[in-house]
Parts: structure tokens; sequence; C-alpha cells
């Protein structure tokens, strides 16, 4: 895992670009609709703000994140979505503004977590590293909805890396999210980064392996595209059923993206 520093760096980076995108966009176009369903601009962004809040409460105050999070799970199918139609409400200088502060204060708290630190979340408990990656992979697939509702072609960074490692990473989860027993044996990824470079994750020696574009995977494992509209290589059924399934976030099991063309 990549230091708490770079990742915290490449979180804010990847904030400020989103916040680029959104904030000289006017009331109409926050009112757009993204690829998620029912969900707009203000979605996205409200949900982003609403999950670094719950960030930093799971930071600095583990029995106040604990009792929200059983306020989660006693609607785990709405919590989500409850959340981002409280901030899309708010007019769109006061969410981003509400955005950008959580962003800083969530940032302050990371960076004053002691080494080896750890906090609750929804899923398994967090480091500040695994925290800030978690959050940049968020802020990062929200963006992407928030592009492709704009009509905005993000140019893909390095910062794709700690995606990927997280997508990687969370395997297992996928799994058991959705009720089925992880493979035993490690899987290998072997990836090409946006500037030709190589990430590779997992025993080079594993027999159940995945391969590809480094931007692909992220857009799976984020579940922004649909395997079939994937070029990504999966060798051996496991390697091919995790592909079906991947899910880098935390939460229940998400429904995905439907295949380019379907019928809707």
């Amino acid at each position: 895992m990549s230091d708490p520093a770079d990742v915290l760096a490449d979180l804010r980076a990847e904030g400020d670009e989103l916040d680029a995108i959104v904030r000289e966009s006017s009331d109409e176009r926050w009112r757009l609709p993204t690829p998620a369903p029912r969900w707009s601009v203000a979605h996205q962004i409200a949900h982003l703000a609403w999950t670094d809040r719950a960030a930093l409460l799971a930071v600095t105050d583990a029995e106040g994140f604990a009792a929200e999070a059983e306020k989660a799970l006693a609607a785990p199918e709405r919590f989500v979505d409850d959340g981002a139609e409280e901030g899309a409400a708010l007019p769109p200088a006061e969410l981003l503004a509400r955005w950008r502060e959580g962003r800083r204060l969530l940032d302050e708290a990371l960076r004053q977590v002691p080494p080896g630190g750890r906090f609750p979340w929804y899923g398994p408990p967090m480091s500040a590293t695994a925290m800030a990656t978690a959050r940049l992979m968020e802020t990062w697939a929200h963006g992407q909805d928030v592009a492709d509702a704009l009509g905005v072609v993000r140019r893909p960074t390095a910062r794709l890396r700690h995606v990927a490692w997280i997508g990687h990473r969370a395997r297992d989860y996928a799994y058991l999210v959705r009720g089925e027993q992880p493979p035993a044996e490690p899987f290998r990824v072997e990836l090409t980064g946006p500037g030709g470079e190589s990430w590779a994750y997992g025993p080079e020696d594993a027999a159940q392996r995945v391969s590809g574009d480094a931007v692909e995977f992220c857009l799976l494992v984020t579940q922004r595209v649909h395997r079939d509209d994937t070029a990504l290589r999966a060798e051996g059924p496991d390697a091919e059923h995790w592909l079906g399934i991947a899910q880098a976030f935390a939460g229940p099991a998400g429904p995905g993206r439907g295949p380019k063309g379907a019928a809707s």
C-alpha cells in the first residue's frame, strides 16, 4: 500500500479536478441526470459530501459512527439514496461549499491518525491510507458519472493506481457481500496504466489471472461499465466470475451497469 501522505495528496488532487468540472456549472446543469438511475449531478456531489462526513465521523468519533452505521443497517437499501437526496436539495453553491469543507476536514483528520491507527467503516475497519484510497476511488467513480452527464472527457492519470489496488484488494468482499465463498487461492492482476506503465497485484504464478487496460479495470470494479463492454482478459473460471461481480466499494452488492445497447 502507498504512503499515507502520497495517497492524501492524490485524493486532494482528485477532488480538486472534480471541483473544477462542477464549480462553474449553472443550476440547470447541476440538475442534469447522470448514468446512475435517479441521480443528478447534484446527487453525485451530495453523496461524496455525505460520505466524507461519515468518514470524518469514523476517524474522530467511533461511537458516533457506530450509531450512524446502525441507521444504515436498519435501511440498507435507502440510506445512501437518502443522504444523496438531502444534499441534492440544497442550492448548488451551498452544496459545493459543504463538499469542500468536508474534504478539508477529512484531509486534516486523516493526516493526524497515528501509524497503525484503525477505525470502523461500513466494510472492514480502515487505516488512514485505506480510507484515503477508498475516498479517492469514490471521488473518481462518481466524478466519472458527473463527467459523463456534463459531456466532459477526463484524462486518466496515475492516480488510478489506487483505484486498481483497492479493486484487487476488495476481491473477497465482492463475494462475501453476495453470500458467496471467495476462492481460496489468490488471483494475479496485470494492468497497463494510462502512461503505459505496468501495475501488477497478486502472485506471479497464480492460475487465475486478469489482465488488460487499467482504466477499464477501474471502471469495472467501481461498476461504471459492464463486463461485456470491456476488453479485459480473464484466465480461469474463477477470474471470469469475479469480473462479473467485482466491487471496490463498501456496502450492499451494487446492481452494476447494463451492457451498452441493452434494452431499458
